[in-house]
């Protein structure tokens, strides 16, 4: 939706294809924080900085570290100005997603059109959807995330498994249903580390919150561990189990989360991936640079990509699209590279047994 803003402001027709039946049919994510060489940047291209001021979090990027007996070892808010370099200011993704879904022109994004093929035929391509339609373009641009079904046209390189598994699930309303952790929360984020294991908890602006356990598992441990993961009870006796020796206060995430948990096996594209430029066909985001969450830099990357893409194929410096395509995935590799590689071992470090220590030393001023 940036590319497609930042695109239509500058006279391209363009269209996106999304495979929801429609805009309500998901329950949104947790709050991003967007930074201002990346999310903010390319928002700011997209002209929608007010808006984004005005549904932007305020106070959300309060941080508790905390060990497993919930003893709280470090907090700051990070309060910075929002004009501050430094600064990273939280939104919801639902909201973000309004902003620029509202920014689009009527029509733009097309409702229920999950991809089946993409052919090539006399310089363009015809995309074959599962409802039956299909659409024609000259450029096709995969944004279709973890999972592309796009990305096998442009290169056979497949992501491996980061070695983490995490299951995720949501409390929507958190200060009847669990207080303690409310309280503990206090509209901010919390990261519970210890037994190398993680807890991620994430307030949200509607009240409610989401939360992701991290534990080192083998690729098929979802498949193995026969958990029904829409079975609260069973979620539970894992976490009790899996989590044996942390505080009871966290049992509560389980016992009150609706409506089903979500297991997130981890997966990172090689730091080294490479490919032949294609002259009609890239991909951007999770689709072309997966990478495991803990650089917190995957809202980012993505919303960057759509701002650097958008400059190559906009520029008179590039003689035509393929040229511009290849100009823009060559720079896009190096910088996901560099961020992958930090996010690999921020996620090894966040799962070792100086987990706490070595998450600190990141809030301490350099000597």
């Amino acid at each position: 939706m940036t590319l497609a803003r930042i695109l239509q402001l500058n006279g391209a027709d363009v269209k996106v294809y999304e495979r929801d039946a429609n805009k309500d049919v998901r329950v949104q994510g947790a709050t991003l924080d967007l930074h201002s060489d990346s999310g903010l940047k390319a928002l700011c291209k997209a002209g929608l900085m007010d808006e984004f001021k005005a549904n932007y979090r305020h106070g959300a990027d309060k941080m508790r570290i905390s060990d497993k007996n919930a003893n709280i070892v470090f907090e700051d808010d990070f309060d910075t100005d929002e004009n501050d370099e430094l600064a990273r200011p939280e939104i919801d993704r639902g909201p973000l997603r309004k902003i620029l879904l509202d920014s689009l022109q009527s029509g733009t994004v097309v409702w229920d059109s999950n991809f089946v093929s993409l052919d090539q035929q006399n310089g363009s391509f015809k995309i074959e959807f599962k409802n039956g339609t299909d659409a024609y373009a000259d450029l096709v641009i995969a944004a279709d995330g973890a999972n592309s079904k796009i990305r096998p046209y442009i290169t056979p390189i497949k992501p491996f498994y980061a070695g983490v598994t995490v299951v995720e699930g949501a409390v929507y309303n958190p200060g009847k249903a669990c207080p303690g952790i409310h309280q503990l929360l206090n509209g901010g984020k919390i990261f519970a580390m210890g037994d190398e294991k993680t807890l991620i908890i994430s307030s949200k602006g509607d009240g409610s919150l989401m939360f992701y356990t991290g534990c080192k598992k083998n690729q098929s441990w979802v498949q193995d561990s026969r958990i029904d993961f829409g079975d609260k009870a069973q979620v539970s006796a894992w976490f009790k189990k899996e989590f044996s020796g942390w505080d009871d206060i966290w049992l509560a995430l389980f016992e009150n989360a609706e409506p089903a948990f979500i297991p997130r096996p981890q997966y990172c594209m090689p730091l080294d991936q490479t490919w032949d430029a294609l002259p009609n066909l890239t991909m951007l985001g999770d689709a072309a640079h997966l990478m495991p969450p803990y650089a917190g830099e995957g809202v980012n990357m993505a919303m960057l990509d759509a701002l650097e893409l958008a400059e190559c194929l906009l520029s008179n410096d590039f003689p035509d699209v393929h040229s511009a395509i290849a100009a823009f995935e060559s720079q896009m590799r190096l910088r996901a590279s560099e961020i992958a590689q930090i996010s690999m071992q921020q996620m090894e470090s966040l799962h070792s047994a100086n987990a706490i220590p070595n998450f600190l030393k990141m809030f301490q001023p350099n000597e």
